[in-house]
């Protein structure tokens, strides 16, 4: 099977590689009643909770991009692909330049190491926000409430010393390489980000993991995952966005849209609905 979709924005030639899948189980969305997820999931048509990990290479201006990089061999068998969908379009890691971090969470970073903490990509440098950076970093914030997560923080921490010298920080509308820049999505993690990425006057952007599972959070933003370290402000942001890309048309994706995974956004009663857009 495939694990890659490839459209172009502009000069760019943009593929999702799909690193693999899971379905979810109802009790990660607290305050969402299972009635009420087995009634989204049936106008979705849907057989689960489903979700998928989703790395971005892009191809552009002589770059070769890589955002996210998947869960490596952390979520089981059916997850830990990204290498077979880079060799599927033809690329090594060591051709891999820039890396782009949404945010630290082990589904979008562990791929960037070997499981003895060493760099998978040795000639790339790393963009992650100084917020996300600083907060994983502190050891302190994972003695209390977030302790569940600090295994979590130790991955992060790994990632961030394999690449110490080649780490680079991203703000809100920086770009890291000409056409792509940072897009700020507070809420998930203190530092979580998307991108934006601008070509031959066509656009994407990815939106990071304002959605983990489409067919809850689309038709109602106002699920929340238990993933989010303040869901209040990660709703917020998925309701903002979401409009904002209803309003535009702009094509988009994100760290767990199912394939194809290049989507539109359109309003649906009080969410909304995907439209496959490209791929």
């Amino acid at each position: 099977m495939s694990r890659t979709v490839t459209t172009r924005i502009g000069e760019a030639e943009v593929s999702i590689i799909t690193d693999g899948a899971i379905s979810f189980t109802p009790d990660l969305f607290p305050g969402t009643s299972e009635d009420r997820i087995n009634a989204l999931l049936a106008e979705a048509g849907a057989p689960g909770i489903q979700t998928n990990f989703n790395a971005v290479l892009i191809r552009h201006g002589g770059k070769v991009i890589l955002a996210d990089a998947g869960p490596r061999d952390l979520f089981g068998p059916d997850c830990g692909f990204l290498q077979d969908g880079l060799a599927e379009l033809g690329v090594t890691p060591e051709q891999v330049d820039l890396l782009v971090a949404t945010h630290l969470h082990p589904d979008h970073v562990a791929g960037m190491i070997t499981a003895e903490g060493a760099a998978v990509f040795p000639n790339a440098t790393l963009h992650v926000t100084e917020a996300d950076r600083a907060f994983w970093s502190d050891d302190s914030k994972f003695a209390g409430e977030l302790s569940g997560i600090a295994d979590w923080a130790k991955l992060a921490q790994a990632v961030l010393a394999a690449y110490g010298d080649r780490l680079a920080t991203l703000d809100d509308g920086q770009e890291a390489a000409p056409g792509l820049s940072g897009l700020a999505l507070p809420g998930h993690t203190p530092g979580h980000f998307g991108w934006r990425l601008e070509s031959g006057g066509q656009s994407l952007i990815h939106v990071g993991d304002i959605v983990h599972a489409p067919a809850l959070q689309v038709a109602d933003p106002e699920v929340a995952i238990s993933f989010d370290i303040d869901m209040d402000t990660a709703r917020t942001t998925r309701k903002r966005l979401l409009d904002q890309l209803a309003s535009d048309g702009t094509l988009f994706t994100g760290g767990h849209f199912l394939q194809p995974a290049f989507n539109r956004v359109t309003r649906k009663g009080a969410g909304y609905a995907l439209e496959p857009g490209a791929g």
